[in-house]
């Protein structure tokens, strides 16, 4: 007999899927809350019949079954449809009926995701769980040097500075040979990295730049925020919190003709641009914002048409080589806000990231490298890029910094750290382990969405779905249906929140060091790790 359904080479059972919706038929009422939220379809109501015996009445009777139908919830098995963990079903069920459950094998999704000849794609971060910073402990303690050991009544100033950083008499000749000063800012160490409006929701973006407002004005913290390729709103553009932004300019160009008209009308300087060449999760691949994005207002901001991909190349076009980018896009950026505003490139983590370094130090333009780790995250990317390419971030920073103090400019060109820093929670401690392997500042992307908004993302590919606008938590999503579950004055206190919480932890490492006074930029001989290899590897100190 054939099946109700036809079973082809593409047909998975739900035992075949990573996550399996489990629903409890007793509990469940058939509100419909569950299947109404559910950001990708996964689950819809049906009808199912069921067979119950009907026992004779005494010995007249033969036994027989009975059909009966009832409603219930069932779990979509087409690869398109599938459940990704996400949960919102359980956060919305007023009975806790129904909740998702990772699959207790492999799952043979992954077989099935290259439908149409394309390769996976999808958000999130790799993956790979684990990783080196987590491992690295901080063993120099300074005992008797320091008398207020205790970060709770010590006064810290927890800054840093991003711009080319010269001896008072390079600058005098750089002032006389050039008519002006590589300008520097002194900003705090935790930077909010590049996340674009179109990557992100209106809603969450605007909780960003005002949890960062407070931030400044409110506490006097300098902390600083990256907008992404992409442009930002006109209003931003011309009020004075322009001064808390950096503005990134990449190989799509999109949202410059915006900046670019709005530069006569600016009240404040941008904190900084930056170039981006590459990003952690896809190393040599350029940005992606898939069309399920490009409404009418990000269409407008970037001059584009709606409902079209926006990828960005993989390099810029008019430059092949970091001695022309110097010369051409640095210096450019220069002259566009009048030799005020530091410059910088960002690039990803790899082999040729001394080379780029290298042929930096010889300009005193560049005011600084942010350099992305393969931890990266991103809002669309191939699933072999984010888990297959790149170079994890301690090493690649630890490289680049011996490297300047080689050459006696460890004190000149600033290096900011970015991909997986926080990546399983613990980001005072990774931040303060790059800092004292080099890093002037780390930049974070995923951890704030995570600790700000609620991001339910994770490594073991729970949700990721940034890059199809259907995030359940409205995060990453252009839908108003969605990002309108967001709240931006919780999200700014959240941002505030982090922030606190994470200088206050910063304070409580750094005071044992007896660095109190200023961050302790390459302070290797703070930490150790019980790696051997690690240790080798990174020329710290092994330690058992």
């Amino acid at each position: 007999m054939l099946p109700d359904r036809p079973i082809s080479p593409s047909t998975l059972s739900v035992k075949d899927l990573p996550w399996q919706i489990i629903w409890d038929k007793d509990k469940c009422t058939l509100c419909g809350k569950c299947t109404a939220v559910c950001p990708v379809n996964s689950i819809e109501f049906g009808v199912f019949r069921k067979r119950e015996f009907k026992p004779p009445v005494g010995f007249t009777e033969a036994p027989a079954g009975v059909y009966k139908s009832y409603y219930g919830i069932r779990q979509k098995t087409d690869p398109a449809y599938k459940c990704v963990g996400c949960a919102m079903c359980n956060m919305v069920c007023p009975n806790d009926a129904i909740a998702p459950a990772r699959a207790d094998e492999t799952d043979k999704l992954r077989f099935h995701g290259d439908r149409g000849g394309q390769a996976r794609r999808r958000g999130g971060r790799r993956n790979v769980q684990g990783g080196v910073l987590d491992q690295l402990k901080f063993i120099r303690i300074s005992m008797l040097t320091d008398p207020a050991l205790d970060a709770g009544r010590h006064e810290f100033e927890m800054r840093t500075l991003l711009g080319r950083i010269l001896s008072p008499e390079d600058n005098l000749k750089f002032m006389q040979t050039n008519g002006w000063i590589p300008p520097v800012r002194e900003i705090y160490p935790l930077v909010i990295g590049s996340m674009s409006f179109g990557a992100l929701s209106p809603t969450m973006w605007e909780g960003l730049q005002m949890g960062i407002a407070y931030l400044n004005e409110e506490l006097g913290m300098p902390v600083r925020i990256c907008t992404g390729e992409g442009g930002c709103p006109p209003r931003l553009l011309r009020s004075r919190f322009l001064k808390y932004v950096i503005l990134q300019i990449a190989s799509g160009y999109f949202g410059w003709d915006e900046i670019i008209h709005a530069i006569p009308e600016m009240k404040e300087d941008p904190c900084a641009i930056e170039i981006k060449y590459g990003q952690g999760a896809k190393p040599g691949d350029g940005g992606l914002l898939m069309w399920y994005k490009v409404n009418k207002l990000i269409a407008a901001i970037r001059g584009v048409p709606t409902g079209i991909n926006l990828p960005s190349p993989p390099t810029h076009q008019t430059q092949y080589s970091i001695e022309e980018s110097v010369a051409k896009m640095i210096q450019s950026m220069y002259m566009a806000w009048g030799f005020r505003v530091p410059v910088y490139p960002k690039i990803s983590a790899t082999s040729t990231s001394l080379a780029v370094l290298n042929n930096l130090t010889r300009n005193p333009y560049a005011a600084g490298l942010a350099i992305d780790g393969e931890d990266g995250g991103t809002g669309a990317a191939y699933n072999v890029s984010m888990n297959h390419m790149g170079h994890p971030i301690a090493s690649n920073i630890r490289d680049c910094y011996l490297n300047l103090v080689k050459i006696g400019m460890q004190n000149q060109v600033p290096l900011f750290a970015g991909g997986g820093v926080g990546k399983t929670g613990n980001l005072a401690a990774n931040a303060a382990a790059l800092i004292m392997m080099g890093a002037s500042g780390v930049q974070i992307g995923k951890y704030i969405m995570q600790a700000a908004a609620g991001c339910l993302g994770s490594e073991s590919d729970r949700c990721n779905i940034c890059n199809i606008g259907l995030c359940p938590k409205g995060i990453t999503s252009q839908d108003p249906r969605l990002y309108r579950r967001l709240n931006a004055e919780d999200v700014a206190q959240r941002v505030v929140d982090v922030y606190l919480s994470f200088d206050t932890e910063l304070k409580k490492i750094v005071a044992p060091l007896g660095r109190s006074t200023s961050l302790p930029i390459g302070m290797s001989d703070a930490l150790g790790i019980n790696d051997h290899a690690a240790a080798e590897r990174l020329q710290i100190k092994y330690v058992v």
